[in-house]
């Protein structure tokens, strides 16, 4: 397929359906609605469905059974839409059941904005939910990058039976970009066990259960435990870019549209003679924390950036743990930090 001009949402929904995905559930919120709209029309023609649901509560109990069944699956929301879902990926993940779910995020807290937000960071990467369940979260960067993504996300839902998020910003929802979306062949997944509801006779007709209830505590401590060594397993496909990093004595941190933003500002600082580089982490969990440990003790000051108020601020405090000064720089309400303000606010703390 050629490179095509298409917006981000719609460059998301195509990479899906290419992806394998022919069921989607959803409700719409801007500003992802174009998800739901393409799909719509382009899943009915494929053999699959689209349905809108009468809730965001609705739409993730019908993700959590339809993907039951194996089959892939894929939700879309906005901030306030997913905390609604929040209960229901608890579920999914307590099941471990696959599923895709993209955030294209909005001002908050509450109903906040419909303005670009990454003020979902805690929510996506901390668990929404109750429970100490765990989300793949991928953070693209390009509409490029998020088709690759959107498409892995598929891959790495089955390979783990869990939940993935692919988490956007307004910005990247609503702009327009050349994108190639090719049909998606699945890599090599590792043998697993015919676990989805339908399989009984790859099963020898034993029953599959999938439930996240377990009324004795030494089961549900068990499970729990199974679920953590899953989540440690994951750190392996950990991911992110360093730029410009092997002579930096100054290291911004970002992700997302922030980061496309902070790259025009230290190609400027750099032709001013200033070491500065970047690391964006392309996954928020698991985070490249040893990528910028490695770097820390190297650095003069780590400047943190994002549309909000802080959060991923804190897991680059913790990967930095103390070897170089950590200081924070962003934007909430949708107001993107400029190019001119990150390279001020490098400036000052030279």
């Amino acid at each position: 397929m050629a490179r095509v001009l298409m917006k981000g949402t719609e460059a998301i929904a195509e990479a899906a359906i290419q992806a394998g995905c022919k069921y989607f559930f959803g409700y719409p919120i801007t500003p992802q609605n174009e998800i739901p709209e393409y799909m719509s029309g382009k899943l009915p023609k494929i053999g699959g469905a689209y349905v809108q649901a009468e809730s965001e509560v609705a739409a993730i109990n019908m993700v959590m059974g339809g993907g039951s069944t194996g089959t892939r699956i894929m939700t879309t929301s906005s901030s306030p839409g997913i905390s609604l879902m929040s209960e229901g990926i608890s579920y999914i993940a307590g099941c471990e059941i696959p599923a895709v779910i993209v955030n294209v995020m909005r001002g908050g807290p509450g109903l906040g904005g419909i303005l670009p937000s990454q003020a979902d960071y805690f929510q996506s990467t901390k668990g929404g939910g109750n429970g100490d369940y765990r989300l793949l979260v991928l953070a693209p960067s390009t509409l490029q990058e998020a088709v690759e993504l959107t498409q892995k996300a598929f891959d790495l839902a089955e390979k783990y039976r869990n939940p993935v998020m692919i988490l956007a910003d307004g910005f990247m929802g609503q702009m327009m970009e050349a994108v190639e979306i090719k049909e998606h062949v699945s890599g090599d997944l590792p043998p697993r066990e015919p676990w989805a509801l339908g399989c009984m006779g790859e099963r020898g007709s034993k029953r599959s259960i999938l439930k996240s209830l377990y009324l004795n505590p030494e089961d549900l401590e068990k499970h729990n435990i199974k679920l953590q060594k899953k989540y440690r397993e994951m750190d392996k496909e950990v991911r992110s870019e360093a730029y410009l990093c092997d002579d930096a004595e100054i290291l911004v941190a970002a992700f997302g549209t922030t980061a496309r933003i902070a790259r025009s500002a230290i190609n400027n600082l750099r032709k001013e003679g200033i070491r500065i580089g970047m690391v964006r982490p392309i996954t928020l969990y698991p985070f490249p924390t040893q990528t910028i440990r490695d770097l820390a003790s190297s650095l003069k000051h780590v400047l943190v950036v994002e549309m909000n108020m802080g959060q991923m601020l804190e897991d680059v405090q913790t990967a930095v743990c103390g070897k170089a000064p950590v200081s924070f720089f962003g934007h909430a309400g949708g107001i993107a930090p400029s190019v001119k303000e990150i390279e001020d606010r490098v400036r000052s703390i030279l």
